[in-house]
């Protein structure tokens, strides 16, 4: 029973860092924070995604790259150039740490706003850092699982940000259904996304990139567009108006 607690803790916790902050503010800027709560969250990011740790930056790069180059070779991620899953994510790798490590050119309107903390990353997304937490993570596995055959999910685990990715940006660009006709393949893959936390509906964010709300429909629930209301009303976060709203 923790064994299970602890793994869907991880999943969505991870998730929602990765659609909360490295998505939606990071890459969309669909809310403003101030600098003490964008370097909390940094660090709330680094906590949950643990070794699958995203710099903001570099996640933030890279996904306006992908909405401005949607389904093209430029597009860090696409089904349309990539054999199959796999290579998709190694492609998306190679082009997130080419960003990292400042070895691509990178067009200024990419990086516009986007939020940094060069020392942390350093650390966070260092090999120590990464091995470290994949030495916690199997401590963990060890003492809680029932069977040992649960070691299986212990890859998911360590690299769970990239499945996270992998499962929108390839399985999102060829199921499902539309409610917008875009010159893109993107789809809402799921009608109903508790799974993913809203991230499922892709071709409504591909409509409305910098909405805070990923939903539509009526039964299309983004359980992360409650928790933006709530943070607001705390002052945590604040909306912007719609004519600051920038589509990337």
């Amino acid at each position: 029973m923790l064994f299970l607690l602890f793994f869907i803790l991880h999943w969505y916790l991870s998730l929602f860092s990765q659609t909360f902050f490295q998505h939606r503010y990071a890459a969309h800027k669909a809310f403003r924070m101030n600098n003490f709560w964008e370097k909390s969250f940094h660090i709330f990011a680094y906590l949950t995604q643990g070794s699958s740790y995203m710099s903001p930056r570099a996640y933030g790069i890279m996904h306006r790259m992908h909405h401005a180059y949607t389904d093209t070779e430029k597009d860090p991620h696409s089904p349309q150039f990539s054999k199959n899953v796999f290579t998709m994510m190694w492609h998306t790798r190679r082009v997130y740490l080419d960003i990292v490590y400042n070895k691509m050119e990178v067009e200024e309107r990419f990086e516009k706003g986007v939020p940094t903390w060069p020392t942390f990353d350093r650390w966070a997304g260092s090999a120590y850092s990464r091995l470290l937490w994949v030495c916690i993570y199997t401590v963990v596995f060890i003492l809680l699982m029932p069977t040992p055959w649960l070691l299986i999910l212990l890859p998911i685990t360590v690299a769970i940000g990239a499945v996270h990715g992998a499962i929108i940006n390839w399985f999102a660009h060829k199921y499902g259904y539309h409610n917008f006709e875009m010159k893109n393949t993107s789809r809402n893959l799921f009608n109903l996304d508790v799974f993913m936390l809203g991230e499922s509906y892709h071709n409504n964010h591909h409509k409305r990139p910098s909405s805070i709300n990923f939903g539509f429909r009526w039964h299309e629930l983004d359980p992360v567009y409650p928790v933006i209301r709530l943070l607001a009303f705390m002052r945590i976060i604040h909306l912007n108006k719609p004519s600051m709203v920038e589509a990337h």
